[in-house]
């Protein structure tokens, strides 16, 4: 009877409206290339927060971010790229850690406040060839949020001297991710982020955006997101980035994405991203990239 009744709890937890503090997520890229259409990523994110999120107001997707949930994340991606010709047959493994925290102080009682630091660490092996590298990357962002909802951010990172962003890749792809980091290898650069999610008046719908800079001495580059919340559960969004890099292998990144709460505590979605390459000649191993996604996330 004890095991029915642990059963019932659960699968009542996993159908209802609920709080939670623990979020497992998890995904696969299907990456097609102008020299290999064969390649795959795979993706795993666990998030723990300090308090209970609230889950029963406003887009099931940005709970934490509506809460203002402090919380700490680990993840880990692998991606699988071998070429046609035979000059690249390699995987690249990167793991992070990560910690957000939302807080006042008695000076900014009325303005929460926002940090979060992140590390990540990138091998990347080859199977045939000579590279078995290590990259590192740091990054500390600090911010504000002056009205509800919305937050106002800078930040720095360091990469040495190539290492992918794995909570970048959860949100945004392979794509994107691999061109920021070849943008930014071996430098040091400044962010700047911006982020709200409001509700539509008179609907039952809400409207959410991200848009971000990244900085360095002699290049900049841009992404912006959009999400619009067609009822708490379902959203469809569309993202771009671009860059005035010329040996970030990308030029502009476009990308598509949907998703869906089957329950408040069980989502799936799928993604598209297409990425057009700026035929560098410095940068050859870049092709025009179409990469189609699959994910899933499970709250408890």
């Amino acid at each position: 009877m004890k095991k029915i009744g642990l059963a019932a709890a659960v699968l009542l937890a996993m159908t209802g409206a609920h709080a939670y503090q623990f979020e497992v997520q998890g995904q696969s890229e299907y990456v097609n290339t102008t020299e290999n259409d064969k390649n795959f990523t795979g993706d795993l994110q666990g998030t723990y927060y300090f308090k209970d999120v609230d889950a029963s107001k406003g887009p099931l997707a940005e709970a934490a971010f509506l809460n203002k949930a402090s919380n700490v994340s680990v993840a880990y991606t692998y991606e699988q790229y071998n070429q046609q010709n035979g000059n690249l047959n390699y995987h690249v493994g990167t793991y992070g850690l990560k910690g957000e925290t939302y807080f006042t102080t008695p000076y900014t009682a009325s303005i929460p406040l926002y940090a979060n630091a992140s590390y990540n660490h990138t091998n990347r092996d080859f199977k045939n060839g000579a590279l078995n590298d290590n990259g590192d990357r740091y990054a500390l962002e600090v911010g504000a949020m002056p009205t509800n909802n919305f937050l106002l951010a800078v930040g720095y990172t360091r990469t040495n001297p190539f290492a992918l962003d794995t909570f970048d890749i959860m949100n945004y792809g392979i794509a994107k991710s691999v061109g920021e980091s070849t943008f930014s290898s071996n430098k040091d650069y400044a962010t700047a982020r911006v982020k709200y999610v409001g509700a539509i008046d008179g609907t039952n719908m809400s409207i959410g955006f991200e848009a971000k800079g990244i900085f360095n001495n002699d290049h900049g580059a841009y992404g912006l997101k959009t999400d619009l919340f067609l009822t708490p559960a379902l959203s469809v969004g569309v993202s771009f980035a671009d860059t005035s890099n010329l040996n970030s292998g990308f030029d502009h990144v476009w990308g598509a994405n949907v998703n869906y709460f089957v329950t408040p505590a069980i989502s799936v979605g799928a993604t598209y991203v297409k990425a057009n390459a700026k035929n560098d000649i410095a940068n050859p191993s870049f092709g025009d990239t179409d990469t189609v996604g699959l994910n899933a996330s499970v709250r408890f």
